[in-house]
């Protein structure tokens, strides 16, 4: 089964800008690696985050917001798809979302991946002023967006009498450059709410994180709603996440995780990050491919200042699934 790759940009939000001191320079630099991953032409796609602080903690540092961001690299690309993994439902009106998200396809000529889903760090809501409901209402919340993004996209005169969100014939003109809408990516592995929506509105899921055994078992489920909402499994798209640390065959994989690691210890960091050469992240690889994930969306450490990471795995790593 052919795989396509996408890869993250540095954003901030795993503080890797964090070398860099002027914001613009910071910028600068998460458009040249988007350039960079758009002319080895081994990639689908560009993704970013939806957050506006850093992680593992919240800290003064640099976080460039998602989707004004988009609409940059929208200008600054010109062939590769834009995704964000994912959009968080909380943090945007989905009517204006699904606006926002029309007038970023039109902006890239027809680029975009709508990245969606429910949303999870507390901070941010908190500190943004959007309170932080109860994990139910999240999720009913983001059923409500869901559906509302999906009909924004196809239909017109759309009114919506929900439980949070109220429309009355929003004009969303124009739907955006790509037919018959941008594709609508949706994040999360909820087993009766989240894989339901997929199967009803989705294009793509992402789910799993990388974890073969999750993603066999999610997708078992998707197939079944699937089956149920009389959708063809097969059109979607089904991605997941993976952290990948690629070693020249000759490194110390301690020594040469270092510098990315930023104090954790290299344990803990192996645990979160594929650690390998490159024959041994085609190992690790190829039980997700088994799983039945086609899509893989990929981070790569520290590619703000060795950019070339990005050109090695294109060229060790993504060419054994193409």
């Amino acid at each position: 089964m052919a795989v396509e790759f996408g890869v993250f940009v540095p954003q901030g939000w795993k503080m890797d800008l964090v070398e860099i001191e002027d914001p613009v320079e910071q910028y600068e630099t998460m458009t040249h690696v988007a350039k960079l991953v758009e002319a080895t032409g081994a990639y689908d796609s560009i993704w970013l985050y939806d957050h506006f602080h850093t992680v593992p903690e919240p800290t003064m540092n640099t976080v460039f917001e998602c989707w004004t961001s988009t609409a940059g690299l929208s200008r600054d690309t010109s062939t590769i798809n834009i995704g964000q993994m994912v959009t968080c439902n909380g943090y945007r009106n989905p009517a204006l979302l699904a606006k926002i998200a029309s007038t970023t396809d039109v902006m890239s000529n027809g680029r975009l991946l709508f990245g969606f889903g429910g949303g999870w760090y507390e901070h941010e809501w908190r500190a943004y002023g959007y309170g932080f409901p109860e994990t139910p209402e999240r999720m009913r919340m983001f059923k409500e967006g869901t559906e509302i993004i999906h009909r924004m996209f196809t239909e017109d005169g759309v009114t919506f009498d929900g439980e949070f969100y109220k429309l009355n014939k929003p004009i969303n003109e124009p739907k955006g450059a790509r037919k018959p809408h941008p594709p609508f990516w949706i994040g999360g592995g909820g087993e009766k709410v989240t894989l339901r929506l997929v199967a009803r509105f989705g294009d793509a899921c992402n789910l799993g994180n990388g974890d073969p055994e999750v993603i066999r078992r999610k997708l078992g489920i998707l197939e079944e709603h699937c089956e149920r909402e009389g959708r063809d499994y097969a059109e979607i798209t089904r991605s997941t996440s993976i952290n990948v640390h690629l070693l020249e065959d000759d490194e110390n994989p301690e020594k040469a995780t270092e510098k990315a690691r930023m104090g954790r210890s290299y344990d803990a960091y192996s645990k979160q990050f594929m650690v390998g050469t490159a024959d041994e992240i085609k190992e690790r690889i190829q039980p997700i491919v088994e799983a039945g994930a086609d899509y893989l969306i990929t981070y790569l450490p520290r590619v703000a200042y060795e950019p070339e990471r990005v050109e090695r795995f294109a060229q060790e790593v993504v060419p054994e699934f193409a």
